[in-house]
Parts: C-alpha cells; structure tokens; sequence
C-alpha cells in the first residue's frame, strides 16, 4: 500500500540549495503614498512660482507668466500619459519631471532673451513680427538641442532597464512637448498678454486725459456768446456816435 507524502514547504530562505535569496522586503501603504504624492506636488509647485519670480525679476512679469503656464503645460501632458497607461509614478519620476521643468524654462528663456534684444534693436516693428523673427533666430539651437538629449534618453528607455525605465519615459515625453510648447505656447502666450495690455493702457490713457478736459460744452453754447457780444459791441458803438 503506497502512502501519499505531501511535500514538505520549505521557505526561501531556508533552502541551502536556492539559487536566490529575498533579503529584504518594502511596502508603501496609502497613507506614505499620499504623504509622496502630496510632496512632489508641493515641489513641483514651489518649482513653478521660484521659475516665475526668477523670470519676472531678470524680465516682465508677462514673460514669467507665460513660461509658468508653458512648463505647467508639459508637466500636465507627461502625467497624463502616465495615467492613460497605468504607469506608476515614483521617486525618481518624481525627479524627472523636475528635470523636465528646468530644461523647458531654459528652452523658453533662450527664446524670450532674443525676443527682448530684438524688441531693443527694432522698435518699430509690431512685438508679433519681432516674436516671429525671434523663434526663427533661436529654431535650429532648439531643435538641436532637444534632438540631442531626445536621442539620449531614448537609449535610456530602450537599454536602461526596469530601474530607469520611469524616469526615462518622463523625460522622453516631457522633453518632446517641452519643445513644442517653448515655441508655440509660451511665446504666443506673451504676445497675447502684453497686447492686452497696451490696449488697457491706451484705454487708461484716454480715459484720463477726457476727464482732465472736463465735460464737454453745451451744443451751439460758445457760439451764441460770440454773436450776442458782437451785437452789444455794435449796439455801443452805434450810440456813441448819435
């Protein structure tokens, strides 16, 4: 009579003969994956309004504005992606879309430096045509510099492994729109605000000077003044002479 023996379980780590060993294992729970989540949004965040002072002292303001929405833009775009697909976002994406926000503002501030030299050295020409002039002088850097490290990080996705594969796919993705929205985002942004306000300010302006002119006269006022004088003037004159 055979007897059916189970077999024994016999842990990993207590198997002389196991190819591998678990040294150790982690777990992040919802509460330290909220506390992550609420950190890099504060990071980010503080990122963004450190870009726009930065901007808006060494610029204008509208510039600063401009270059935050565009570098907010391209962050949204790389965490859609991520959501769409499932991806999971971690510390060292985390760390890629910071990247990412260093390398946009320094695309848009090359762009808006020339804007600022050739509104100095053409100033007649409309701010559109010196917008226009400006993305054309400054497109062949951009494109080879963002062809350079797109190919760069590209071998990363490709060859990088599981560890890197995160934060290069951020940077990938970032990257890509970043060069989009350096040339039609922040720049058409700027154009658009700083028409805005030469409208109000010119509104501002004559405004002020309709009021400092008072209100405006009676129809048909001065002109009766003039001939009821020249009347009295004659009707003098006449009497003198009787």
């Amino acid at each position: 009579m055979l007897l059916a023996l189970k077999p024994e379980k016999v842990e990993l780590k207590d198997d002389p003969n196991a190819a591998y060993k678990i040294i150790g294992t982690d777990a992040v729970g919802a509460v330290a994956g909220a506390q992550l989540r609420n950190k890099a949004i504060a990071v980010t965040l503080a990122a963004l309004v450190g870009i726009l002072l930065y901007i808006a002292f060494r610029f204008e303001w509208t510039y600063g504005a401009a270059a935050v929405i565009a570098v907010f833009h391209d962050v949204l775009v790389t965490l859609g992606f991520f959501s769409i697909f499932q991806w999971e976002v971690s510390l060292t994406v985390i760390a890629a879309l910071l990247t990412l926000v260093g390398f946009s503002v320094n695309d848009t501030i090359v762009v808006f430096d020339r804007i600022r030299e050739n509104r100095r050295l053409h100033r007649r020409d409309s701010l559109y045509k010196i917008t226009n002039d400006s993305i054309n002088q400054t497109l062949s850097r951009t494109v080879i510099t963002s062809g350079l490290v797109f190919l760069s990080v590209l071998a990363m996705v490709l060859f990088g492994g599981e560890v890197l594969r995160g934060f290069s796919l951020a940077l990938l993705i970032g990257i890509s729109f970043g060069t989009y929205s350096s040339i039609a985002i922040a720049s058409p942004i700027m154009v658009w605000w700083e028409q805005r306000l030469d409208l109000a300010n010119r509104a501002a302006v004559t405004a002020a000077n309709r009021s400092s002119r008072g209100p405006p006269a009676c129809a048909g006022g001065p002109k009766r003044e003039a001939v009821a004088t020249r009347r009295r003037q004659r009707s003098s004159r006449g009497a003198g002479r009787a």
